[in-house]
């Protein structure tokens, strides 16, 4: 599935997996990730790499694109966290009654809507919509951060596709 036309953002996943390979809880719960328990310790350390930050990472992006079950997820927390950025949902169950989002029923129609609106940086979101991307050669940017749980259970971060020309910015397994 290659797009022919040069696109203007760059594509860029931020995703956190737990020591077994997890990104989600099978509920689709990311507690495990958002609410780490308090430690006996305090470390002051220095982070090298601002990317494994994510409100420096964040505070980049001009928009997102997210998956079905990441947006169901997303409209469960206390704040909408994603105010002033443009977001887009990829999904093929219908349309979505939020002003908030726009829907797209394809990664094709997902890039269409990122290209007319000229955003720059695209936060890729979520487990099947990262793998589309991938495969559609839209991400030029992938951090992995790896959380000291394990879940036993939930959703596994696993990724099948066959890399092209990408240059990969930032990673971390």
């Amino acid at each position: 599935m290659e797009m022919t036309t040069a696109r203007t953002w760059r594509g860029r996943v931020f995703i956190g997996t737990s020591l077994d390979g997890k990104i989600a809880r099978d509920d689709g719960t990311l507690d495990w990730l958002t609410d780490l328990p308090a430690r006996g310790r305090n470390v002051n350390a220095v982070i090298e790499h601002p990317a494994l930050i994510w409100n420096t990472f964040i505070e980049k992006v001009d928009a997102i694109v997210m998956g079905r079950a990441t947006y169901e997820t997303v409209i469960g927390f206390d704040e909408w966290p994603f105010e002033g950025m443009q977001v887009v949902v990829l999904t093929t169950r219908g349309q979505i009654d939020d002003p908030r989002v726009r829907v797209a029923g394809s990664v094709e129609d997902a890039r269409r809507v990122l290209d007319a609106l000229g955003v720059q940086d695209v936060y890729i979101d979520g487990g099947r919509t990262i793998q589309a991307f991938l495969r559609a050669d839209l991400v030029d940017e992938l951090t992995i951060s790896v959380a000291p749980v394990v879940l036993g259970a939930g959703d596994l971060c696993s990724v099948s596709w066959t890399p092209s020309s990408n240059s990969w910015c930032a990673g971390v397994m």
